[in-house]
């Protein structure tokens, strides 16, 4: 072996033991930091659900995100595309602004973010949505089966997700539901460069997939205004 073979074949064995050495605390600190900077942003958010023990197909939306909680969202992909939905803390009752895809979307709805015309294909209100709520439901598991000496904590390596390099963890958790942690099992994919978590496949105590989360092409602080969260913005159909 010569001496070239024997400096690449160390160096990958110095960053895997790096990787192995990222502790749970260390690693949950770094997130929370991260995510704790995040005052607005754009992104496509993907979204998938298991309701009633079946897996739902795949949505695709883009969404406007703003601190305190302003949400916009409109569905880029079929069956829904067009439809579109607006939340603004503390404006219209506290209640969103909805339209449906196609003639449908003739009619706009004021809902509650709990009615159950949002919630028929939601496990949670629409309030939930938003890369912070990742790491606040990775965070409160983690938290507690790290103190009850029952986590699994598992650095998988590296891959590419929406055209970014990320790290692999994943977080096994009691396989009893009676315990009453939000799964069985969870991989996440870490934006190497942000930090932030950017995909997130929550597995339940069958070890099937009941929850996806993805936040692609994120544009972090960027630059949102009131006109953004206005029903009367010229590129909204309310």
């Amino acid at each position: 072996m010569n001496i070239l073979t024997v400096l690449f074949v160390l160096t990958w064995a110095a960053r895997g033991l790096a990787q192995d050495q990222t502790t749970p605390g260390r690693w949950l600190a770094e997130a929370e930091a991260a995510h704790g900077a995040v005052t607005n942003y754009t992104a496509i958010f993907h979204k998938q659900q298991r309701i009633d023990a079946t897996l739902l197909q795949e949505e695709v939306i883009f969404i406007k995100f703003r601190e305190p909680l302003s949400l916009y969202m409109r569905w880029v992909d079929e069956p829904d595309k067009g439809a579109e939905l607006l939340y603004v803390e503390g404006w219209n009752g506290n209640r969103a602004r909805a339209h449906q895809s196609g003639v449908l979307g003739l009619v706009t709805w004021n809902l509650c973010p709990r009615d159950p015309r949002l919630m028929s294909d939601n496990l949670h209100p629409l309030t939930y949505t938003g890369i912070k709520h990742l790491v606040m439901n990775v965070a409160s598991n983690v938290h507690r089966a790290s103190k009850a000496g029952e986590l699994g904590f598992h650095n998988r390596g590296e891959e590419m997700v929406y055209g970014l390099p990320t790290r692999i963890l994943e977080i096994v958790l009691p396989r009893d539901e009676a315990k009453g942690y939000s799964a069985y099992r969870m991989i996440i994919n870490q934006d190497l460069a942000s930090k932030i978590l950017i995909r997130i496949r929550i597995y339940d105590w069958k070890d099937q997939l009941f929850e996806h989360y993805g936040y692609q092409d994120i544009e972090l602080d960027a630059g949102l205004t009131d006109a953004d969260f206005d029903p009367d913005n010229p590129d909204y159909h309310f």
